[in-house]
């Protein structure tokens, strides 16, 4: 015999499975994400296919720029595509952009905005820091998102990144790269809630020997890896400390290397690294500029950092890379000199083993044929060019002329170019691929003669920068 109430309970139950259905369909107009959904700041601020719009409220910014070398975190509002976010961390960023920048007496920083450094859970749809890159000695204003585009191209979990037309309390200040910093959110979002570690190597002094930011094993002492440990995103366990030590360890014996390393998103990492010649990185000089996970005692590196990439750098090098012939050739085998490849575990063990090696190769080939022959690279220069032109050209604190701007994305598709030509030959075998190759054989390669690169920036654009900043530093304080 049926409940007396049946019609009722059937009717109660259609109208709640209708309402879920309406739930979920409708869900995110009423805020509620699927588990699986990506988070919400990447269709709105990482939507590369427009220009944002960022203000940033600032009482006294001339204040703000005369103490930006401290790299200090002030607190303020920022305006976002319209959107309005209060207590917002706001700090100049960068090591030898910052140093030049103030040594210049420019007021072009990059920046880093934080938004749980003053505000317990703050954050922009679920992102918790970004950065905006000011293209420092960088006049293509494309070389940071190329190499982005590139690494996202191989698979490499890579920052994401847009475009971005600042303004400080509603007065053009130019055009930046916003870039995703890789912390909380860049976690959740690229391996889950139940993430690894994360860490950005450092050092504190160029003159110290770094072995812990080269990856260096250096025994099973963990203050012997201070470079690595203060520089970790997230709470430290004596756990996470001996798994990547022990990592080091078994990559410094190049026994069971793929207990300790990733290798497959390693080498698709140093194709890209390798091509792009950037110095300025773990191949270097300098060793910094990447990214460290670990998760069960295995390691990942990731991208960071490529305005000084495509040959362009020479800070700190005492006889810096300036002949194109001799950056286009680059060996793609040995990628920096023997001194420097000996200390740089990471690379080296990997390539010492004849199978990953064979990889490389095979990764390095199908970089060049999906990226470079098929003509991608050349369809995101030209596209990403075409968006930001408008912008670059009334940029009130550019450090080059739009001439100047337009030269350096064509001298920068030429380089590239010229590159994958010398980088097939070498995996061919008709062009060198060693640096003990190139000695037997000198000067056979691809010819890159014509190509500028001072172009790409240089140190004199710092200098006729300065009136131009100068006129937006008076034109935000007349407004404020």
């Amino acid at each position: 015999m049926g409940h007396k109430h049946i019609d009722a309970i059937c009717l109660g139950a259609l109208a709640l499975a209708v309402a879920l259905v309406l739930g979920f369909s409708q869900g995110e107009a009423l805020g509620i994400r699927p588990a699986h959904a990506q988070p919400g700041y990447v269709s709105r601020l990482f939507d590369a296919g427009r220009i944002h719009h960022i203000d940033l409220q600032v009482t006294d910014w001339a204040a703000f720029v005369a103490q930006a070398p401290a790299e200090e975190y002030l607190p303020c509002a920022v305006s976002i595509d319209g959107e309005e976010f209060l207590q917002v961390g706001l700090r100049a960023k960068g090591n030898n952009s910052l140093s030049l920048t103030e040594e210049y007496g420019l007021s072009r920083y990059s920046l880093k905005l934080e938004f749980d450094h003053f505000l317990a859970g703050g954050n922009y749809h679920g992102l918790d820091k970004f950065s905006l890159d000011a293209a420092f000695q960088d006049n293509s204003y494309l070389k940071t998102a190329l190499a982005y585009d590139m690494m996202a191209a191989m698979a490499v979990p890579t920052p994401l990144w847009s475009y971005a037309w600042v303004t400080v309390n509603g007065t053009p200040w130019g055009l930046f790269l916003a870039v995703e910093e890789p912390e909380e959110a860049f976690a959740r979002r690229v391996y889950g809630t139940n993430h690894g570690q994360l860490y950005q190597p450092d050092y504190r002094s160029l003159q110290e020997e770094n072995a812990d930011v080269a990856l260096r094993y250096t025994g099973d002492a963990l203050e012997n890896y201070d470079n690595i440990f203060r520089n970790a995103k997230f709470d430290l366990t004596t756990g996470d400390r001996q798994r990547l030590v022990g990592a080091l360890k078994t990559l410094a014996s190049g026994e069971n290397l793929a207990c300790a390393v990733d290798i497959d998103q390693a080498l698709r990492y140093f194709v890209v690294q390798v091509f792009v010649m950037n110095w300025d990185s773990y191949l270097g000089h300098t060793g910094h500029n990447y990214f460290l996970y670990e998760k069960n005692g295995r390691l990942s590196i990731l991208p960071w950092d490529y305005n000084l990439a495509f040959g362009t750098y020479a800070l700190g090098m005492a006889e810096p890379i300036t002949d194109p012939n001799v950056l286009v050739n680059y060996p793609i085998y040995t990628p920096a000199p023997g001194h420097i490849m000996e200390q740089r575990p990471l690379y080296h063990q990997l390539m010492l083993q004849e199978e990953i090696f064979a990889q490389y190769q095979a990764d390095f080939s199908q970089f060049l044929a999906e990226y470079l022959e098929s003509g991608r690279c050349e369809a995101f220069l030209r596209t990403t060019q075409k968006l930001i032109a408008p912008y670059v050209r009334q940029d009130p604190t550019a450090f080059c002329s739009y001439a100047d701007h337009q030269k350096a994305v064509d001298t920068l598709l030429t380089l590239c170019q010229l590159r994958g030509e010398s980088a097939r030959g070498q995996l061919e075998e008709r062009y060198p691929a060693t640096l003990a190759q190139q000695e037997q054989s000198p000067g056979l390669g691809v010819s890159a003669s014509h190509v500028d690169l001072y172009a790409l920036g240089d140190f004199d654009d710092l200098e006729e920068a300065k009136p131009r900043q100068d006129q937006a530093m008076a034109a935000v304080a007349a407004a404020s």
